[in-house]
């Protein structure tokens, strides 16, 4: 490609040719139909295939170059020996006449020829000793920059989220990677090799001017290019080695965080469940699945991953400031999801290469259970019978039906999968403290729904299958009911016992009382409601375990004199039995 000065290519190649000739000699005569006035020659050898934007007119201009003599190829001068782009204006004299009208129209990037003639270079002066009179220069130039002083910060939006609910403002704390580029492609700067954004502050003076414009607007997950001119840039002194002087910059932003100092924990219901009527409060103890991420949507935690809820009291300093906050006032079963700026997290230092200094986190949450630990058995009647005329008890035998779920409705336990009911004796301390006392005052026939808090549950300890501190409940039916004893007896009698007792076991009246004997006598007093056994345990067993502590001798009756006891002893007989 070439690609001549104002006056077009073969106007310019004619000049050329006048000009070669005329250097040879007067020997030949040349009709030259432009004069004496030759112009540039531009040779466009190596040109960008995208070109934005070409030099114009009063554009400031960084370029390399090297500059040779058009007769013997000698080079004069070189940038690129400096180890310096040259810079300067264009089209206002400050460049040599020819230079001025050969860099027009140049691209970044491109390489161009330019030959300039003496009287637009010059002259029949030359310069300094380095130029002769009436030398026709080369230059073999590399444009590197392009500016005007009307320039302004270009912003090019490269891809914007569907949804934006907030963009970046003034006096926000922005964190951001980047790419940074000179206008000709090469790399100055880029987060993404540290591995770690950029914090700062917008409209406080902490970055260039041109970025704190560029990034203004901005939504999490959009990616920018701006293009910074180097006067809202480093200007004329540029940055250390990596950005030289009047340099326009490039950088490719993708926006990760914001938030600004003022902002609170903000708390938006994903999912509330009907009929709450309880939420949380400072105190309590909750469960709760959570999944956090950073603004990006990175995903930092997850409770989910460990199958494990995450348990703690709330407003009581044992979590982020912020998530003590955002746990007040939620109903079990509730979705949330919780936006917290980092002065109520983690702030600048974040968590080691867990959470990013300066990181807004965001929870979804998902609460499970909670409780306080004041909190009572709750008992709720869901079924009573008509007839009611005998009540559960301490030392009863009972046989009942339960299903037994956690809050969020997994069910953990059912009676329905064994064989038969499930058989305990109030206060024998065979089942948990919470289901003890929701079994206690039911009728046979009676259902109800227990929810028991951890502390009358299994505690802070997993049992098979029960989490940590997990709230429990219980939907329970008394199925059977056999009235029992107390602890350590039995035996007992339902009121008074037979007085005298001895003439009452002696059922044939010959003075001596034989296991057979005892044995018809105990059961009598069963069957008459009289006296009780302990219910549960095989009644032969009993009966002899009784005759045997009363048949002191050993010789296999109980008569009077052994019976000295009083008629009360006669239910503890079998106390170390037990």
């Amino acid at each position: 490609n070439h690609r001549a000065g104002p006056f077009g290519t073969a106007f310019q190649m004619d000049l050329l040719a006048c000009f070669q000739l005329l250097l040879l000699s007067h020997l030949l005569t040349v009709n030259c139909s432009p004069g004496p006035l030759l112009d540039v020659v531009v040779d466009r050898y190596d040109i960008p295939k995208v070109c934005p934007r070409e030099v114009e007119i009063e554009d400031f201009v960084r370029y390399h170059f090297n500059g040779t003599f058009f007769e013997d190829g000698k080079k004069f001068d070189s940038s690129y020996d400096r180890g310096k782009a040259f810079i300067s204006q264009v089209g206002l004299g400050r460049l040599i006449a020819g230079m001025d009208r050969g860099l027009l129209g140049m691209c970044v990037n491109e390489r161009r020829r330019v030959t300039v003639p003496p009287h637009l270079a010059y002259g029949s002066i030359g310069t300094g000793g380095i130029i002769p009179p009436d030398a026709v220069l080369v230059y073999d130039v590399l444009l590197l920059d392009i500016w005007n002083e009307k320039d302004k910060v270009e912003i090019r939006t490269l891809d914007k989220p569907a949804s934006c609910r907030r963009t970046t403002a003034a006096s926000d704390f922005v964190r951001y990677h980047y790419n940074g580029t000179l206008l000709s492609g090469e790399l100055f700067d880029s987060s993404y090799s540290r591995n770690a954004t950029y914090d700062t502050y917008l409209g406080q003076g902490d970055l260039i001017k041109g970025m704190d414009e560029g990034l203004l607007g901005m939504c999490i997950g959009e990616r920018r290019l701006i293009i910074v001119p180097p006067f809202l840039a480093y200007g004329e002194n540029g940055y250390g080695t990596m950005i030289p002087p009047q340099a326009t910059l490039v950088f490719e932003v993708l926006i990760v965080d914001v938030f600004n100092p003022k902002d609170d924990v903000i708390v938006e219901a994903k999912e509330v469940p009907k009929g709450c009527t309880r939420t949380t409060v400072t105190g309590d103890y909750i469960r709760y699945h959570y999944n956090g991420t950073f603004q990006d949507g990175t995903l930092f935690d997850s409770s989910y991953q460990r199958n494990s809820t995450y348990n703690t009291y709330i407003g009581m300093g044992y979590v982020i400031q912020g998530m003590d906050k955002a746990l007040q006032g939620l109903c079990i079963g509730e979705k949330r999801r919780v936006v917290i700026p980092p002065h109520l997290a983690y702030g600048e230092k974040g968590v080691g290469d867990f959470i990013p200094g300066s990181a807004v986190l965001v929870f979804d949450i998902h609460v499970i259970d909670f409780h306080n630990p004041k909190d009572p058995v709750n008992i709720k009647v869901t079924h009573k019978p008509q007839e009611c005329n005998m009540r559960s008890e301490a030392d009863d035998l009972i046989q009942y039906r339960y299903n037994c779920s956690l809050m969020d409705g997994t069910l953990l336990y059912t009676s329905d999968q064994y064989d038969s009911l499930s058989i305990t004796t109030l206060g024998a301390n065979n089942v948990i403290l919470g289901l003890e006392e929701g079994l206690r005052g039911m009728c046979v026939g009676e259902r109800r729904e227990v929810v028991i808090p951890p502390h009358f549950g299994h505690g802070e300890n997993e049992a098979g299958g029960v989490p940590r501190s997990a709230v429990l409940f219980f939907e329970l039916e008394l199925v059977e009911l056999q009235k029992g004893v107390p602890e350590g007896y039995m035996f007992v009698w339902v009121g008074d016992g037979p007085d005298p007792l001895f003439p009452a076991m002696d059922l044939d009246g010959d003075k001596q009382v034989p296991l057979e004997e005892f044995s018809v006598f105990i059961r009598l007093q069963v069957q008459g409601g009289k006296g009780r056994l302990r219910p549960g345990i095989d009644a032969d067993s009993i009966i002899k375990d009784m005759f045997d502590n009363q048949d002191r001798n050993k010789d296999g009756k109980i008569v009077e004199d052994e019976l000295t006891v009083t008629e009360d002893d006669v239910s503890k007989q079998a106390r170390d039995e037990l």
